[in-house]
């Protein structure tokens, strides 16, 4: 669980602190490319220092319980995974294909779910969603610059938006 919030992070650009006795292999080889700083040790409230959001998987119902009282008496962004009672903020499960991103979200009443609906959604949006998206982008752009009337574009908008999603159903 924290291999992937950190990858979602690092992706996002973030500057990633991972406080554990122990990392998973993807973890170590973060670490061992500088992409993360990794202190070996068991939870410390000074280890939230001037974090902008900290997030809570260690497996542990009293850490987590820790790590939420600590990070919220600092005013910090947190999220404890798997118990939305304890969270300032839920992270969604998202579908990312090119410039289309889906994101899901059950309000914290079942991660699960929301991971089955976004896996469903990968499927019904593979890869060539993307190229897709990229040629309405430039018939938008195209549309925005020689269509006038404003009715008109938004007609042909809306239709290029019908075709292309009909193009992509898989049911």
């Amino acid at each position: 669980m924290a291999e992937r919030k950190c990858a979602a992070l690092m992706k996002a650009g973030a500057t990633v602190t991972v406080v554990s006795p122990s990392l998973t292999k993807r973890l170590e080889s973060a670490r061992d490319k500088g992409l993360i700083t990794h202190k070996n040790r068991k939870y410390r409230t000074a280890d939230i220092g001037s974090s902008f959001l900290v997030i809570a998987a260690t497996g542990s119902e009293n850490t987590n319980g820790r790590v939420a009282k600590d990070a919220s008496a600092l005013h910090r962004l947190v999220n404890v995974v798997d118990t939305p009672a304890l969270c300032s903020f839920i992270v969604p499960s998202v579908v990312r294909r090119g410039l289309l991103t889906i994101a899901i979200s059950t309000g914290g009443a079942s991660p699960a779910l929301a991971k089955a609906i976004r896996k469903d959604l990968e499927k019904r949006y593979g890869p060539e969603i993307s190229k897709s998206l990229v040629a309405v982008k430039n018939a938008r752009e195209k549309a925005m610059a020689e269509i006038p009337d404003k009715t008109e574009r938004e007609k042909f908008l809306r239709n290029l938006a019908t075709r292309t999603s009909a193009m992509h159903r898989t049911e």
